[in-house]
């Protein structure tokens, strides 16, 4: 009991599990605790998990229909020669799955110190980064060599980590890794012997079911629909319907597990091919997922960047047109405010186009070289009142005494006298 601020405070626990102090790696506390398990000695440790009472059932219901049912149906010779590779196939693969659930798989240092009785602390990645560092287990607090790996699973160091076979609940390892293998091989053989036995059975008991009723036993059987299984020790009548039934489930159960163990096999022969592990591949096949992932990153970061580049860029001329739109003629219907100063901008280029007009029509030609000497002439002229007093009687009235024009200019040029 401790008292926070004036009221009493109860120690909870966080944590169901016991806790345990342990060596931090790169980046943790020292004070910092966390939840702690005995560590598993091998496949019969408890519990057990699911997927390796499953492969026990397969296992008991194919030696049992194998055995019991379909080979004693076989004609001679077929018949011993099935019980002889059946009965191999089946017991090697007994005596291989019992040595690799039961060997332990951990790494020497872990086996000599004899520790399974006392928990271990658990491996957090969330707390640390790696459990092993230059080749020392923080967890278990032991020397390991180059090819060891901490399972999170078994809590443990193994030695030549495999991987962690859910079916056997245990790790494969350096140490039992063969017997695993030749495990494997067995099952093959052993299933698929049985499949073609089933098959040759399917076959013949529409073709000739007399070949598959050769045992003394069916001579006390009257018709052919009527069957024994578990010859010849306990025969037990079935009908054909119950027998052809169990045949078809026991072939699609075959078929599943052919296609799983000849997988499992066709990838370790790649494996041994590459020369590395399970775990290996799956380390490096998460390393090139996470070099595209951060390849793709950034490109999409790339692309991001170059859009808003653009989309940028487009903004400014966009803003830029905007700026000038009230200046254009063209644009003069877009708000009033640019309506206003299109329409004052035409009226002040409509006035001085005319002013323009108006000064040209009256100095027309002054520019021409031709009309140089004539200037000079006609410029005193020009400078006198009189042609627009006449220019505007003539604008007035309409009547005018013709006047004599210079050919080479539009000025009024004045009768003179001879």
């Amino acid at each position: 009991m401790t008292v926070y601020c004036g009221f009493p405070m109860k120690k909870m626990n966080c944590f169901s599990r016991r806790f345990r102090r342990t060596a931090p790696t790169r980046g943790s506390s020292k004070s910092e605790l966390v939840p702690s398990r005995t560590p598993r000695i091998n496949g019969w440790s408890w519990p057990l998990q699911p997927l390796q009472v499953v492969g026990w059932v397969v296992y008991i219901y194919l030696a049992v229909v194998s055995f019991g049912i379909f080979i004693p149906l076989l004609p001679q010779p077929w018949n011993a020669m099935s019980y002889a590779i059946s009965g191999i196939s089946f017991l090697l693969h007994f005596f291989t799955n019992i040595a690799t659930v039961t060997i332990d798989p951990a790494d020497l240092t872990v086996r000599a110190k004899k520790n399974y009785s006392s928990p271990l602390p658990l491996f957090d990645k969330a707390k640390q980064a790696h459990v092993i560092q230059d080749l020392h287990c923080y967890l278990c607090d032991v020397k390991v060599g180059p090819k060891v790996k901490h399972c999170g699973i078994c809590n443990k160091c193994v030695e030549g980590f495999d991987h962690h076979c859910k079916w056997l609940n245990t790790c494969v390892g350096q140490r039992n890794y063969w017997f695993f293998f030749v495990a494997l091989i067995s099952a093959i053989l052993a299933v698929s012997m049985l499949t073609v036995v089933i098959l040759f059975i399917f076959v013949q008991h529409y073709l000739d079911p007399h070949i598959l009723r050769t045992a003394p036993q069916f001579r006390t059987v009257l018709g052919n629909t009527t069957w024994l299984v578990f010859l010849p020790l306990a025969p037990i009548k079935t009908s054909s319907a119950g027998l052809l039934t169990l045949a078809f489930i026991t072939v699609l159960l075959c078929i599943v597990c052919m296609l799983l163990f000849c997988h499992l096999l066709g990838f370790h022969l790649y494996l041994f091919y590459k020369g590395i592990s399970t775990y290996d591949h799956v380390k490096n096949k998460r390393e090139k997922e996470d070099r595209r992932r951060n390849t793709e990153s950034k490109s999409a970061s790339a692309c991001s960047s170059k859009s808003f580049t653009r989309s940028q860029k487009n903004q400014e001329a966009t803003n830029n047109c905007e700026q000038t739109l009230p200046q254009s003629p063209r644009f003069a219907n877009t708000n009033q405010l640019s309506s206003r100063l299109s329409n004052s901008i035409c009226t002040e280029l409509e006035n001085f186009k005319k002013s323009a007009e108006k000064e040209n029509s009256f100095n027309y030609g002054t520019e021409n070289p031709t009309q140089n000497e004539t200037r000079s002439i006609s410029m005193s002229v020009i400078m006198s009142p009189k042609p627009y007093k006449d220019e505007e009687d003539q604008g007035t009235s309409g009547k005018s005494t013709p006047e004599a024009q210079d050919p080479l200019g539009c000025s009024a040029v004045a009768p003179t006298s001879q």
